[in-house]
């Protein structure tokens, strides 16, 4: 096992990749887990990371299959609206940096301060019955987000075992991003009206994650782990009656396998899966927003320099289930650097 803990500290680098808890609209947000990267080891000091995650809803889903426009809107999942919102597609483009302490090999703080940029385009609202007209181009309406997103701070205790191999997470997520409904639509029929609650970069929530975590050498050369993680919001700032949102609690499970036969590059696959609550209050898209997600998740680290690794990873979903009609991904990518100090 001393072996195993010698490893997973050459391996504290890899595939440092950005939060699960980052949500655009619906349940599709990066769900790589970073935990394994950036806790799962006992080696002191500083480390700071820079990363890159790629996230292109391009698909307009309902269930575990593909839906159309016309489903959108003869089939609404909230049929008081008389129609359905057809969402053309979401482009999100996420740098986090990490800032990283261990004082100890039981202790570990980590700061994550996102940056978002955010593009979203609607064919909006449409009435009952769908006619080709109603996704014209000139039925389209676009709005960007660009600001800071809302920044964690996370804390691991790994004490519990001799052999540090097991671990609990506490940490909050603060409503440092601009949320509510600050940014609009610049052009289209939805031009002036303000984007969607859960699209800006911030929730404007406080939300508390708890988790845990246990990583084990199964080989001479593979380590697995395994890790857990809750995150509900305890406070939001939009409360006020008709003018409220609450963002759903989300839970995630993570398995991960790595061969370390060489420490000079290090590849890697997890099995992510997310379940998220729906989003609350007279701005949330309430019908829309609830699923459960999985994805096969490969990625490669390589030491590029004593102290300073390049990793990348790649999101494949494998499985969706989700409520009314939401914008899904094809696959998410992340790329970054870690640099110990």
């Amino acid at each position: 096992m001393v072996r195993s803990i010698n490893r997973l500290g050459a391996a504290a680098v890899c595939l440092a990749i950005a939060p699960i808890s980052t949500w655009a609209c619906a349940t599709c947000g990066c769900t790589v887990n970073s935990d394994a990267a950036m806790g799962y080891s006992a080696t002191t000091g500083w480390r700071v990371n820079l990363e890159y995650t790629y996230i292109d809803q391009d698909q307009l889903r309902i269930g575990t299959r593909t839906a159309t426009p016309a489903e959108v809107v003869n089939n609404p999942s909230n049929s008081a609206l008389g129609g359905g919102e057809i969402e053309k597609g979401t482009i999100n483009r996420y740098l986090t940096l990490g800032i990283n302490y261990r004082p100890n090999a039981d202790w570990n703080v980590n700061l994550l301060v996102p940056y978002v940029v955010r593009t979203h385009t609607t064919y909006g609202t449409q009435l009952q019955p769908y006619t080709p007209a109603e996704t014209a181009p000139d039925q389209i309406s676009g709005a960007r987000v660009d600001n800071l997103g809302d920044v964690k701070l996370l804390g691991n205790y790994q004490g519990l075992l001799p052999t540090q191999n097991l671990g609990l997470q506490l940490g909050v997520k603060l409503p440092t991003g601009q949320y509510g409904t600050k940014v609009d639509f610049y052009n289209g029929p939805n031009a002036g009206s303000p984007l969607d609650a859960s699209l800006q970069a911030g929730t404007g929530s406080t939300d508390v994650i708890v988790g845990a975590y246990y990583y084990q050498a199964v080989s001479q050369n593979f380590d697995i782990f395994l890790n857990t993680q809750f995150q509900s919001a305890v406070a939001h700032k939009q409360n006020q009656p008709g003018n409220d949102f609450r963002p759903g609690n989300s839970q995630t499970f993570s398995v991960g396998l790595r061969y370390e036969a060489n420490p000079n590059w290090i590849p890697q696959v997890q099995l992510n899966v997310q379940h998220k609550s729906p989003d609350q209050g007279a701005l949330a898209d309430t019908t829309d927003t609830v699923g459960t997600v999985a994805y096969i998740s490969p990625g490669l680290t390589v030491q590029v320099a004593h102290k300073l690794h390049a990793y990348g990873v790649v999101q494949v979903p494998i499985y969706s289930n989700l409520d009314g009609y939401q914008l899904f991904p094809h696959y998410t990518a992340t790329l970054g650097l870690s640099y110990a100090l």
